[in-house]
């Protein structure tokens, strides 16, 4: 017989996932708040106000999740080193929950990540490891994980099995709760952009679990290979990888299911500019451009309904807040630099917001 109990590691790993869960008791669900749309368009707009966690984004939920997967698997241990492949935002959350637990992380980035997200990594503790090719993060997560014997996190692969898809205060479930009062409580179309592909799968699953006949849309930055592999059924498909940070990937990732998305839309990247733009103005407070990414799908989702003579509910993300991207996104110094000009496609949302006519 071999006995490979150790009675201290499963007291720390039973103390670390309390620690979590009591972070998760102490949280309250996030704001789903309704977007001005024009009053003759029949379609109302709401956006689940991800940016309220206390990480600050979508991702709160993804690494919580992924931190209690690893530690019921046994991954992580006291003094474990957690190393995860980012884009950012699924960092921070993730440093917050490595600090929570008292572990060291490191997060692997792409060398362009905003220096506001960067920040706020290390305010956790965390540590940044800047990579220039995007394709190369994944390498060089495992081999720094190997180097110190520590733990590759790897969400890309675990994002669509560490969340409960069925329930349990999930995203989804909590969308269709706030929306029980609403005119139109099943919405006609789920709108959610993909990173990882976690969040879509989660809210296609449950949308088919609890029979609704909600239609999920994933739009996808331009440079992102979601888009083509989902048209082609190619899971085989590379791209050279967004410049929308969050969200679209150079590969089609383990967790992205394309078998439930209904429709998907490929978004330039100065529409998603120009509507996180806009966006910012009708709110009145700042969102991240996957958000903005989100939203020109969404609007032109409204258009097509309206133009059918369909009313209805769209539901919709923001992600992350605008004070993320102050010196990037949100810099038009920068965003001319990249060689985008979101002016011409934002002209056209205040126009199609005003009541006119949609021309996406």
């Amino acid at each position: 017989m071999v006995d490979r109990s150790d009675a201290a590691a499963r007291e720390w790993v039973a103390r670390a996932v309390r620690i979590i869960s009591a972070d998760a008791q102490r949280s309250a669900d996030t704001h789903l708040i309704r977007f001005p749309m024009p009053p003759g368009l029949g379609v109302d707009l709401y956006l689940k106000d991800e940016s309220t966690h206390v990480t600050g984004s979508l991702k709160h939920r993804l690494a919580r999740s992924l931190f209690l997967y690893a530690l019921c698997n046994g991954w992580i241990r006291e003094g474990t080193t957690v190393v995860e492949a980012s884009s950012g935002s699924t960092a921070v959350s993730e440093a917050y929950f490595a600090r929570l637990i008292g572990v060291p992380f490191v997060a692997v980035m792409t060398s362009w990540t905003s220096p506001e997200k960067i920040a706020l990594i290390e305010r956790e503790g965390g540590r940044c490891h800047l990579v220039d090719d995007p394709a190369a993060i994944y390498d060089v997560s495992r081999r720094l994980a190997a180097d110190c014997n520590g733990h590759y996190m790897d969400q890309f692969t675990h994002a669509e099995r560490a969340t409960d898809w069925r329930g349990n205060n999930n995203i989804a479930e909590s969308v269709f709760a706030q929306l029980e009062l609403e005119r139109h409580p099943e919405p006609e179309w789920i709108v959610v952009a993909a990173g990882t592909g976690g969040t879509s799968a989660t809210i296609g699953r449950y949308i088919r679990y609890r029979g609704h006949l909600t239609r999920l849309c994933v739009p996808d930055p331009q440079d992102s290979a979601f888009f083509g592999g989902w048209c082609d059924d190619d899971p085989a498909r590379t791209a050279p990888g967004s410049k929308i940070e969050g969200i679209g990937r150079p590969r089609m990732e383990p967790s992205f299911v394309p078998e439930i998305i209904d429709r998907m839309v490929a978004v330039p990247d100065a529409c998603s500019i120009a509507a996180m733009q806009v966006a910012g103005e009708v709110l009145g407070r700042g969102v991240g451009p996957s958000t903005g990414t989100n939203l020109w799908a969404a609007f032109g989702l409204a258009a097509e309904m309206a133009a059918a003579g369909r009313t209805g509910s769209i539901v919709s993300l923001i992600c992350d807040g605008g004070e993320r991207y102050v010196h990037t996104y949100a810099d038009a110094e920068w965003v001319a630099g990249r060689g985008w000009d979101p002016a011409p496609s934002a002209a056209m949302l205040r126009e199609f917001l005003a009541g006119g006519p949609w021309r996406g």
